[in-house]
């Protein structure tokens, strides 16, 4: 099986702490809809007649397409992939939802909302310079259960500075009361080329501490925890039967597709990404050349690319795999590691895997490159 991931590069404006690729002149819609549908076309044998089994439409903000741009683009894929689809997921922002397009995503095939929420305050919605409101927030949730969605996701960012944790708290306890069945949560991050990195350059904004972030991500281990919400991936929570298809493909080492600028694809051994560019994207396809740069994998790549992804995850890492596809025998190499993470209380071998403890969720990447070969 495999997944298709979809970058629609547009937002009604920029939020101030992120650095994906998008651009608010929203007049190339038309044209960057039609050239995603020819490099569907240029690649449609890149995942080797694998059935695909997740779409997923992210950006950006997905949410901008018209009911004729998205059954132009799943034409495409019917056109040239075969579809057997367990899930299809539309990242939306709560002000982008309505009756009418909630009941047209529905009809379309769409069956899993991810919203782009962040925060239900006020006060830090605005400083994100967030298109939506708290109460659109809400409402948002609302008119997606009355239309018939049972998948649910909602993003949250935690470690906004603050003299406590209240407004972390009151973030966490409303989404938790909405119950939306999956949450993705996000330490707030602070990137060179954004609003947001610009002002701690100049001074103008302080970034919370590691303990103050850490503190937050612990709460959000325990509460979720108590609420019946599996932490499945480090940022990702879900209730049992909700955890996101597409995503966990990822992490797993499923192959996938990724159509659009900027959009990164994986066939299963190498790996490679789209220019970040929307002319760039543009000019190439209408030369009938897709823009794909493959970026080829040494054997220690994929090796460490194992490790870093099954440590996010419940299901953990297992040194058999690794034996049995690189001829690694993970723990008489690293032995002496294992060992000390253990002790650390970082780690846990149970006979069969390596998996994080809650607390080494906090030090993943660390880990992992003390097990990189």
């Amino acid at each position: 099986m495999a997944g298709i991931y979809i970058h629609i590069p547009f937002c009604r404006q920029a939020c101030h702490y992120c650095d994906f690729h998008f651009s608010t002149n929203l007049g190339r819609i038309d044209q960057m809809v039609a050239t995603i549908g020819r490099e569907i076309e240029l690649r449609k044998n890149f995942l080797q007649n694998r059935a695909v089994e997740t779409v997923y439409f992210g950006g950006g903000t997905p949410s901008l397409l018209s009911e004729k741009h998205l059954d132009f683009l799943f034409q495409k894929l019917q056109e040239s992939f075969t579809l057997a689809l367990s899930e299809v997921t539309l990242e939306a922002n709560p002000d982008d939802l309505s009756e009418e397009n909630l009941k047209i995503w529905k009809s379309l095939g769409i069956d899993r909302l991810s919203l782009g929420i962040q925060s239900f305050q006020e006060e830090v919605l605005r400083f994100y310079n967030r298109a939506h409101s708290a109460k659109e927030a809400l409402k948002a949730i609302s008119l997606g259960r009355k239309a018939g969605f049972e998948k649910f996701s909602i993003d949250l960012i935690y470690g906004f500075p603050h003299s406590d944790h209240s407004i972390w708290k009151k973030d966490l306890d409303e989404a938790l009361r909405q119950d939306p069945g999956h949450i993705s949560a996000y330490s707030l991050t602070v990137e060179p080329n954004t609003a947001l990195g610009k002002w701690t350059e100049k001074g103008r904004f302080q970034p919370a501490d590691e303990d103050f972030v850490a503190e937050q991500f612990e709460w959000l281990q325990e509460q979720s925890n108590k609420a019946g919400y599996v932490q499945y991936e480090i940022s990702n929570f879900g209730k049992p039967g909700q955890f996101a298809l597409h995503n966990t493909s990822y992490w797993r080492g499923v192959p996938y597709l990724g159509l659009g600028p900027s959009a990164h694809s994986f066939d299963g051994k190498d790996r490679g990404a789209n220019p970040s560019s929307n002319s760039g994207y543009i000019n190439s396809l209408e030369l009938n050349k897709a823009p794909f740069v493959t970026e080829v994998l040494t054997l220690d790549d994929q090796v460490n690319d194992r490790i870093l992804t099954g440590l996010r995850t419940i299901w953990g890492l297992s040194p058999a795999s690794l034996q049995e596809d690189f001829g690694l025998a993970l723990l008489d190499t690293k032995s002496a590691i294992v060992q000390k993470l253990e002790t650390q209380g970082w780690l846990i071998w149970d006979g069969k895997t390596l998996s994080l403890t809650k607390r080494g969720m906090l030090l993943a990447d660390s880990i992992a490159a003390e097990l990189f070969i």
